[in-house]
């Protein structure tokens, strides 16, 4: 199991990533070093609860929990806070926060705000950190891409873009396929 390490403010990633673990209200991550904050629309979560919806059984099966924990990216300035990770129950518990290795599936869903971030940089940084799978829901673009096969240079196979409305296979271990029809 690979846990992120607790932090205090020995260093600048250290103080960086404590301030944002302690910010009163409302939840922040970190992108490239600029904290900023998350806010989800009810459009947005809408779109994320459809993805969750389908995913939700299987994860139950393979003993993981859906959330939207924290995620640290050590040697980095950065601390994601996804719409959707698949994570193993086991090491969600107890844990403030894990790193995208110890993920089965990350999921962002795209805002105006942000999109740029969720299409570039996170699927950069899931890939360096060696998150399995990451699924981006562009609410923009209308269209659901799946990246796989993470390595340094970013992921080496992309499922997508498919359109809304469209199917897109999760392989295994989920094995199942999602209906994006209800992002439409």
């Amino acid at each position: 199991m690979s846990t992120a390490p607790e932090y205090d403010t020995d260093d600048p990633e250290r103080a960086l990533k404590y301030a944002v673990q302690h910010i009163r209200g409302d939840r922040a991550q970190i992108i490239e070093g600029i904290i900023e904050p998350v806010t989800p629309t009810w459009d947005h979560e809408s779109a994320a609860e459809t993805i969750r919806g389908q995913i939700l059984p299987r994860a139950r099966e393979l003993g993981c929990i859906t959330g939207s924990g924290n995620l640290d990216l050590p040697g980095s300035s950065n601390w994601f806070v996804p719409d959707i990770a698949v994570v193993p129950a086991a090491q969600a518990k107890g844990a403030t926060a894990l790193l995208p290795e110890d993920t089965l599936l990350v999921v962002e869903v795209t805002s105006d705000s942000n999109a740029d971030t969720d299409r570039i940089v996170k699927r950069k940084r899931y890939a360096e950190y060696h998150a399995p799978l990451y699924l981006v829901v562009d609410r923009q673009e209308k269209s659901v891409t799946l990246y796989s096969e993470p390595g340094r240079l970013g992921y080496t196979r992309v499922d997508g873009p498919h359109p809304f409305g469209a199917r897109i296979r999760l392989p295994e271990p989920f094995g199942l396929d999602l209906d994006t029809s209800d992002l439409v």
